[in-house]
């Protein structure tokens, strides 16, 4: 995990998911500090960070943000997290924070059936050269 960059956040996202791939879009697109990297949990690079934070790969329905050397976060309270990051109206989201937890089953309602109402890749996106920068 010393590869990892230490100034920047990471998201873990299902890499096949069309809503997590459309979120990722819309992450970059308002992402104006630079703040994140991306890196799909079906991966190789996933699947060491997800073991390196103890967190098992049976049942991930969530999106990770991970912060090197200080926490996790997922579910609702890393999309808020994520949200108060961003160059976006979505930064009001941010603001409800304090009731992150409380917000899971709404988070767990969508993340079910994401599947059904977005569809679902046969593999990863690949990044374009111009976002490749963005991703791990």
């Amino acid at each position: 995990m010393e590869n990892l960059p230490k100034d920047k956040k990471i998201i873990l996202f299902d890499g096949v998911c069309n809503l997590c791939d459309a979120s990722v879009q819309f992450i970059i697109k308002h992402d104006a500090k630079d703040v994140f990297r991306f890196v799909a949990i079906q991966s190789e690079l996933g699947n060491q960070i997800l073991k390196h934070i103890g967190v098992t790969t049976e049942n991930i329905d969530s999106i990770i943000l991970y912060e090197p050397g200080i926490a996790y976060y997922y579910k609702a309270e890393a999309a808020m997290r994520i949200a108060k990051e961003l160059n976006s109206w979505h930064k009001i989201v941010s603001y409800l924070s304090f009731t992150g937890k409380s917000f899971n089953f709404i988070y767990d309602f969508v993340a079910k059936n994401r599947y059904k109402w977005y569809g679902k890749k046969e593999s990863c996106m690949i990044p374009t050269p111009a976002l490749k920068s963005k991703f791990l």
